[in-house]
């Protein structure tokens, strides 16, 4: 039987992503165990779901550091001792060190509310609308030191509806967002997905644009 993925979860706030991972694990989807829920937030609510599930938690102020950098490093160190095999920022509201990010390489993943490279950083679901986009969706994609720039895995799309507002418009794609992460870690801790020097490869194999997520299955 393979050895479960040991994953550490960064998140800033309610977690529900998170939830979507421990749920994905508990009915048998995620062959992982999740080692540790790190956060910069000490309310956050990712750190309660953790501590209710038995899993080891860390919580790190930036304002105790005298710049991004400092923190950044003290961060990824303190995680580095749960010896994780893959970082998954669910909702981790930083843009992190590049220096922080280089022992992580190809093994920490990001999911953001938008089609990437559409809509990086904030307010995804109010500038989709506003630019009259026809669909919107989440991209899941590999970390790198450009915001929401690393090369992107998967994608789940759905379309706008008229007079969507941007919470109606976050609303649905919540759950979609909840079958996307599971999906693609699921795929990594299965060695069927991983970052080379090709970039996103699929079964051995480079793909040329995002895997999509259809009926619940992530699909070329």
């Amino acid at each position: 039987m393979p050895t479960p993925l040991r994953i550490a979860i960064l998140a800033s706030g309610r977690g529900s992503n998170a939830a979507a991972l421990l749920a994905a694990r508990e009915r048998g989807e995620l062959p992982a165990e999740f080692v540790l829920v790190a956060s910069d937030k000490a309310d956050a609510g990712a750190l309660q779901l953790a501590q209710l599930a038995g899993i080891p938690t860390l919580v790190l102020d930036p304002r105790d550091y005298p710049d991004r950098r400092d923190y950044d490093l003290a961060l990824f160190e303190r995680i580095a001792e749960h010896k994780p095999d893959l970082l998954v920022l669910a909702g981790f509201m930083r843009i992190i060190d590049g220096d922080a990010l280089k022992p992580w390489a190809g093994r920490m993943i990001n999911i953001h509310p938008s089609l990437l490279p559409k809509y990086r950083g904030l307010h995804t679901h109010r500038r989709a609308i506003k630019a009259g986009d026809a669909e919107h969706g989440a991209s899941v994609h590999f970390v790198t030191a450009e915001l929401d720039g690393g090369p992107v895995i998967a994608q789940t799309v759905l379309r706008i509806e008229a007079n969507e507002d941007e919470n109606s418009l976050s609303a649905r794609l919540l759950p979609l967002e909840h079958q996307l992460l599971p999906a693609v870690v699921a795929l990594i801790a299965a060695d069927r997905l991983a970052l080379s020097e090709e970039g996103v490869v699929f079964d051995r194999e480079p793909i040329r644009k995002p895997l999509r997520m259809e009926d619940g299955t992530l699909v070329r």
